[in-house]
């Protein structure tokens, strides 16, 4: 919709989520030079066993439904997750997703910056 010159956008976090889910639901929200906020949606999946997640840019996301586990290479540390919780990983420090809820549908909300 546009107001003059501005435009909104409006939405909502937990509709348009495919009843089943095969493999994770990435869908970017809002892109812009600098930043990238996407909406993904797991269903019991995981980061393949022996892979690694590592990106150039920089990565804050929270929880907003269901449950998950984070695991870090570098220290073997774990960020055990619920609603709520929220990360900061920095560009290129390896993790990957242990679990996630095998009952229900997770929710992340995902902003990648420089």
């Amino acid at each position: 919709m546009q107001i003059g010159l501005y435009y909104f956008i409006m939405d909502n976090i937990f509709e348009k989520i495919p009843e089943e889910i095969k493999e994770e639901v990435f869908e970017v929200l809002v892109s812009a030079e600098h930043v990238r906020i996407e909406r993904i949606v797991s269903e019991g999946q995981v980061t393949p066993l022996g892979e690694w997640l590592s990106q150039d840019e920089r990565e804050w996301f929270i929880l907003v439904q269901g449950s998950a586990e984070i695991l870090f290479e570098d220290d073997g540390s774990r960020c055990e997750m619920m609603p709520g919780d929220y990360v900061f990983i920095a560009s290129k420090r390896r993790h990957r997703v242990e679990r996630t809820d095998q009952n229900g549908k997770t929710i992340w909300l995902a902003v990648h910056y420089k």
